[in-house]
């Protein structure tokens, strides 16, 4: 008897998670906890993000090699009118080592983490995400996140799913919490 989805949903696909709403990079990681779990292997790249120790750091070391996140950004936010070379350096990085990846046959699941903000920064090219999504292997599920995901990327993937925020307790001044947002 074949289990469900083994053969005939062996494709992989490429989804967006975007939108103004909490939990974008929650669901990506949610999803990675579901195929590690399945025995597949999953890298996970945070554009824009360095230096901080989220809590998904601390149980990625726990479950390596089986999940990686590599973090590619410093610890300060980017200016988006101003970006510093420094900033443009760590997403050109983080976008050499996503194609690298692609080559590893060993990987399952790339999740590339806040992508779509670097797109909105002009960190990184439509073009090259594009071209990636194109250009990825059938073996690879692709993961892209982040607010601000462009049309094109979005008509591009297969699976697209809106964060809408309703309410944010964000806007009662309660700031980033260790274990729910860190």
């Amino acid at each position: 008897m074949r289990r469900i989805g083994e053969a005939m949903n062996a494709r992989r696909m490429t989804q967006v998670y975007t939108g103004n709403g909490k939990g974008k990079t929650t669901a990506a990681l949610g999803l990675a906890m579901r195929a590690v779990g399945q025995g597949l292997k999953v890298h996970m790249i945070q554009f824009m993000k360095g230096n901080i120790e989220y809590g998904e750091l601390r149980t990625a070391r726990r479950l390596a090699p089986d999940l990686i996140i590599t973090q590619m950004g410093r610890e300060s936010f980017v200016d988006y009118e101003n970006p510093d070379a420094e900033d443009r350096r760590w997403a050109e990085k983080g976008m050499r080592l996503a194609w690298d990846l692609l080559k590893d046959e060993a990987l399952d699941l790339l999740i590339l983490d806040e992508i779509n903000v670097a797109l909105e920064f002009r960190l990184v090219s439509i073009q090259e995400v594009l071209r990636m999504m194109r250009e990825k292997p059938t073996r690879l599920e692709l993961v892209l996140t982040g607010r601000y995901a462009p049309v094109e990327i979005m008509k591009e993937a297969d699976l697209v799913t809106e964060m809408l925020e309703i309410k944010h307790y964000f806007h009662q001044g309660i700031t980033s919490r260790k274990g729910f947002e860190l």
